[in-house]
């Protein structure tokens, strides 16, 4: 915290200030000195439960006071009896309860004394309680006649006080009392008349003493009322006060106490018992009354309460009354106390004693617990002063003044000591202070001395006194820097003297800096349910880092340093996280930062925002047919303010229960005018919206009924559906519930056949739809729809137009032609059908054609029709994704919303020839350092006659980067193998063959691989034919002690992955020997028949597994990981070998089996669809849609074949 200095002040100087000693400091108990009371018991009683009682005086001085003690006025030896135990240096003794300790009930006076004088303690009364008993009485038995007063007298014991009293039966029931039975103050049980329901035999009086822990039972009394021969009707007469005190009395009560007035009266019927103030005016707080109006009570008795109160009796036969005069008095309270103090020689002294009371107090003076002589005192001394004057030191002596009158005495004490002593400095010298910047230092000097010293303060080596505005020196000596600087550390000297002599000490003084902080974020918005981070940044001086702290607070109040509310909130030192912020969470943090010197806080407001609480105290006013005010109170807003009203209705006639949308109030508006339907039964809530989201919906408003009315509105969206061609179908939108304005709704029919003069057509119908038969095909109509109920018509309809049924279109497109574009488009030409002839709203056409026969062979195909659809009245389309180089054939027809009309004569068109598909596959056979031989297939699809084929390659390497590409050019077009020489060895190469027609070349088939190394020789060898029904088959002329890849593949190679695979290495020379004699033992032999057996066996398995679709796991694994290096061996080795599973190559997208029919179009022809075909769009002349088959074929293959050491791309 910063403190604003000021530079301008004026100077004050400080030495020669004097000081109040006599009133400011205690005096040292190191000088000598009168005693004074310190401890002392007051009024006490002697429990008879408890085991000693102690009464207490202690009292200071120098030398040490002794004691004495006074009973009742007489002096009390406290060694006079065994059972009190005193103590050393102290007037306290202990009383042991022995049993009977009656004779120590009194009132003691403590005295402490010494050579200067005597200290008196106040009167300590003891008082040791007797056991309270009922005394043992036979208790005569009362006849009464009904209707005749009775008085039960419970004459309690004496104990000490609160008494309590209860009147009970035997069973410890209470006694039911009411204003006919009630109980006195004094405990008697009174009966204004008695009925023979009150006759009972165990009236049982209880006095309760809580402080002796003791109750105590009366005798029980027995009550007999016997039936009266007469009424004994009779007016009120005063039982309390009696008759004998006459029509008054007086009562006197202590201020500040409870005044009590009683006045219980018998006679029948039971008076009633009131009370007024005669004289003056009842108190401002209407006193209370108790035990049914009997008991006036007044609490905190003032002098405003005394006068004359008046109590009737009154019933229907007359009235008793009864004045009490109250006097307020009061026990002697102080005006002016006697001060004592400490005197130098030579000075005067005047003490003053004043009490009030009423009756009004005597006063007496005491010296040293003695009255005062007035013949040999040397001073004045008179009822309310003392007065000495040229105090000596044997004037030292204590005053006492006692104001006593009948309620009580007080005491008061004053000590006068005349001391003559040089100045004692009780702080410690060399005491270091610490402050920090902008606080007050204060450097404490506490001094005694009579006479009086003068203090000055110094700093470092200056002898001047301190003077500027910023010093002050307090009355106790202590120096007060105000608004301290760095420059004020340093050395101080307080310096104290009187005439009797001078005193000096030191002090250091340190300014460190202030604590200062900051919270961060300052006041954050938070949403509920988010969480926010306060964190408090603090600086202090590094001094002080051993006693820095922080905490937080919430409004004020301590946040525990553990995590509270189930760790939502979180207090991690200098940081405030709090999760799930709630409503509640809001409100003002404080972070607050100490050390030993200062304290600084820092503050930040959590706002919480919410969506508002609902809206309360929905009211409905301003009652019309077709509207209502509603009016809202607006729920709290959450530090959102609400900037929209929805206000929603129900109605429980046509959806109960569910709640609808009815307008949107902007801003914080709680009241709006809403617009209502007839016959409705309408209830109302209101959500509130604020920036954050939308309250709950409020509760509902009461119904509100609108009457009934003819409809407001027609239905809408009248149309005429597609039918049978001799009808039509009419339907249109119904109204809406709340619409229908009244009960019996129904719609009225119209039509008419447009531009014919003939009258409407009517009917009336209840749901939402007409049918009308017997209608010309697709003739335009005029129809009127109109809404009904009991109450009358809804509006004059509008005019629809709509048609009567469709029929199939009876006539064909004509002129039909055809363009070819290119090999595998062509666009369509044709003469559009006449209107009259569509029979309907006309959708458009439909082309269709089929493939007749291949220009390349002159095979005849079966046709499969496919067709594209174009939307409206048009008369050309585009026909894309035809085959090149073949015949086709093509129609076209109309069609309508009720179907398809008859095709127009076919037309012949072809398409001319188009570049070839990929080859089939691309296998890489022999290989050397410098080069390979390349075999490849047919492309899938030539599209014309092949000319030839293009074969490049280019070096690749692990950076994908390429080298130059070589071409070679194969102009026979029956060569289906190359061989590649002039290759780099140990290198990595990429392949490429396209086949060619006279169009141009289609797209490459790839496939890489790796030249061998210097001196290393590779070959691939293809063995004959393998039947599907061999168990083995013999590999001849491999080389002895080589290691070799051993595959077997399907013969068309197509299928880029091996039935089985495995790595064999042939024997050395060598080692040939050693086997010898081991292929001739019987039981290798038969070792030998095992592994075979076993072997056939699990090629049978999986045969017959790979037959029914399924893979064993080796093969799968090889699947998703193929080895490159074995991949390559196993393409070399093996050739074409057929296999009635032909599985897809990898990387295609369809199976290769030229026994699966592929019944669609490889090329996609969704593009040039409309609907849910995708869409074409070329020279913006066609849009069609497109479905149907394609001619039998495979799909072509992307993938690669068998290579060198391949990896496949």
């Amino acid at each position: 915290m910063e403190m604003l200095l000021s530079t301008k002040g004026i100077t004050i100087r400080l030495f020669f200030f004097v000081l109040s000693l006599a009133a400011a400091i205690e005096i040292p108990l190191s000088v000598s000195q009168l005693p004074t009371i310190t401890e002392q018991s007051h009024t006490q009683v002697a429990y008879p439960f408890d085991e000693d009682f102690t009464i207490k005086c202690e009292a200071r001085g120098n030398p040490h006071p002794t004691f004495n003690w006074t009973k009742d006025g007489k002096p009390f030896d406290l060694l006079s009896d065994p059972r009190i135990v005193t103590s050393n240096n102290s007037g306290t003794f202990v009383i042991q309860n022995r049993g009977i300790i009656n004779n120590f009930q009194g009132k003691y006076r403590c005295f402490a004394s010494n050579v200067l004088g005597t200290a008196m303690s106040e009167e300590i009364e003891l008082i040791v309680p007797s056991v309270p008993k009922f005394p043992k009485e036979k208790i005569e038995p009362l006849d009464v006649e009904h209707g005749d007063s009775v008085i039960l007298h419970c004459n309690p014991p004496k104990g000490i006080p609160p008494l309590h009293i209860y009147w009970m039966n035997i069973d410890l029931q209470h006694i039911p009392q009411d204003e006919r039975v009630s109980m006195s103050l004094k405990g008697d049980l009174y009966f204004a008349n008695v009925e023979e329901n009150d006759s009972r035999s165990d009236y049982c009086c209880f006095a309760a003493f809580p402080r002796l822990r003791t109750i105590v039972q009366k005798m029980p009394m027995t009550l007999k009322v016997s039936r009266s021969n007469f009424i004994k009707e009779r007016k009120p007469k005063l039982l309390i006060p009696p008759e004998s005190a006459g029509s008054s009395s007086s009562v006197t009560v202590i201020k500040g106490g409870v005044l009590l007035l009683e006045c219980i009266a018998e006679g029948l019927p039971t008076p009633h018992l009131s009370w007024v103030k005669v004289t003056g005016n009842m108190p401002k707080d209407e006193p209370e009354t108790e035990n049914f109006g009997k008991i006036l009570k007044i609490d905190q008795v003032s002098a405003a309460d005394e006068g004359t109160y008046q109590c009737t009796a009154s019933n229907p036969m007359g009235r008793a009354k009864h004045e009490f005069h109250v006097h307020v008095e009061e026990p002697p309270q102080w005006l002016k106390k006697p001060e004592g103090g400490v005197y130098s020689v030579g000075t005067n002294l005047v003490l003053l004693c004043e009490a009030i009371g009423n009756p009004e107090p005597s006063i007496q003076w005491k010296l040293n617990g003695m009255p005062i002589d007035s013949r040999t005192f040397r001073g004045r001394i008179s009822t309310r002063e003392i007065s000495l004057t040229n105090l000596q030191l044997q004037d030292s002596a204590v005053f006492q003044c006692e104001a006593t009158n009948k309620h009580g005495t007080i005491l008061a004490s004053a000590n006068v000591n005349v001391l003559n002593i040089a100045p004692l400095i009780l702080t410690s010298d060399g005491e270091n202070y610490a402050t920090v910047v902008g606080y007050s230092a204060f450097l404490h000097c506490d001094i005694f001395a009579s006479p009086a010293a003068d203090v000055r303060w110094t700093k470092d080596d200056s002898i001047e006194p301190l003077s500027t505005f910023r010093y002050e020196l307090n009355k106790n000596g202590t120096l007060e820097i105000k608004d301290t600087k760095k420059e004020d550390s340093g050395s101080y000297a307080c310096w104290a003297a009187n005439s009797v002599g001078k005193r000096a000490i030191t002090a250091n003084l340190d300014i460190r800096d202030a604590t200062k902080l900051v919270v961060t974020p300052k006041n954050p918005r938070v949403l509920k349910s988010h969480s926010i981070l306060l964190k408090c940044q603090a600086e202090y001086d590094s001094h002080l880092k051993h006693s820095f702290k922080l905490s937080w607070r919430k409004d004020g109040d301590e946040l525990p340093v553990n995590s509270t509310e189930g760790g939502r909130m979180i207090l991690d030192r200098d940081t405030l996280f709090i999760s799930s912020v709630l409503l509640e969470d809001q409100g003002v943090y404080t972070c607050v930062g100490s050390t030993s010197l200062d304290s600084a806080t820092a503050e930040s407001r959590l706002i919480v925002l919410d969506v508002p609480d609902p809206p309360e105290d929905l009211q409905l006013s301003e009652n019309q047919n077709r509207s209502v005010r509603l009016s809202w109170r607006a729920g709290s807003s959450h530090n959102s303010p609400v900037n929209e009203s929805i206000i929603e209705f129900e109605e429980n006639r046509w959806e109960p229960g569910r709640w609808q949308e009815l307008t949107r109030i902007p801003g914080d508006d709680t009241t709006a005018l809403l617009s209502l339907a007839p016959y409705v039964n309408y209830q109302f809530r209101v959500v509130s919206v604020n920036a954050v989201g939308r309250s709950q919906p409020s509760k509902p408003s009461l119904r509100y009924s609108t009457p009934p009315a003819a409809p407001d509105k027609n239905p809408e969206n009248i149309r005429v559906e597609a039918s049978e061609p001799n009808e039509m179908v009419m339907k249109w939108e119904p109204l809406k519930p709340v619409e229908r304005n009244g009960p019996g709704l129904e719609y009225k029919v119209s039509w008419r056949q447009r531009g014919v003069r003939t009258d409407w057509n009517e009917e009336t119908v209840k749901k939402h739809s007409l049918t009308v038969r017997n209608t010309p095909t697709f003739v335009p109509y005029e129809i009127k729809v109109q809404a009904v109920n009991n109450l009358g018509s809804g509006p004059e309809p509008n005019v629809t137009i709509g048609y009567s049924g469709e029929d199939f279109p009876d006539a064909a497109p004509s002129g039909v032609s055809v363009d070819v574009v290119n090999s595998t488009l062509v666009k369509v030409f044709w003469f559009g059908i006449p209107r009259d002839r569509v029979r309907g709203h006309l959708r458009g056409y439909k082309v269709s054609w089929w493939k007749t026969k291949s220009m390349l062979d002159g095979k005849r195909h079966h046709p499969e029709k496919h067709f594209l659809t174009f939307v409206g009245d048009r008369n050309y389309g585009m026909i894309p994704g035809l085959d090149p180089f073949s015949e086709f054939r093509l129609t076209v027809l109309a069609y309508n919303s009720r179907g398809d009309g008859p095709e127009s004569s076919p037309v012949v068109f072809e398409t001319p020839e188009g570049v070839p598909e990929q080859p089939r596959f691309l296998r890489i056979l022999n290989f050397d350092k410098d080069s390979v031989t390349l075999s490849w297939g047919l492309p899938r699809k030539a599209n014309g006659h092949l000319t030839g084929y293009i074969l490049q390659y280019q070096i690749i390497n692990e950076t994908h980067e390429v080298g130059p590409m070589s071409d070679v050019s194969v102009t026979n077009r029956s060569t289906l193998s190359w061989r590649l020489s002039g290759l780099s060895p140990s290198t990595k190469y990429k392949f490429y063959v396209k086949a060619c027609t006279a169009k141009g070349c289609g797209k490459p088939v790839t496939e890489e691989g790796l030249t061998v190394a210097q001196g290393s020789k590779g070959t691939g060898r293809i063995s004959d034919a393998v039947k599907p029904t061999q168990k083995f088959h013999p590999i001849e002329a491999l080389e002895p002690g080589t290691e070799y890849t051993v595959r077997l593949v399907t013969k068309n190679w197509v299928d880029n992955n091996s039935i089985f695979e495995d790595v064999i290495e042939t024997r050395g020379r060598a080692y040939a020997g050693i086997y010898d004699g081991i292929s001739t033992q019987g039981w290798f032999i038969g070792l030998m028949c095992a592994i075979a057996l076993l072997t056939l066996l699990l090629l049978t398995i999986c045969f017959v597994r790979r037959n029914k679709g399924g893979k064993y796991s080796v093969k799968e694994k090889e699947d998703l990981h193929p080895d490159p290096e074995a991949q390559s061996i196993k393409d070399e080795i093996f050739g074409e070998y057929s296999d009635s599973d032909e599985k897809p190559l990898k990387g295609s997208l369809q199976s290769l089996n030229g026994d699966i029919k592929a019944t669609e179009s490889a090329d996609s022809l969704v593009d040039y669809g409309e609907g849910e075909h995708g869409m074409f769009n070329e020279d913006g002349s066609f849009i069609g849609a497109y479905s149907g088959s394609k001619e039998k074929g495979s799909v072509e293959s992307t993938g690669s074949s068998t290579a060198t050491f391949p990896l496949h791309a």
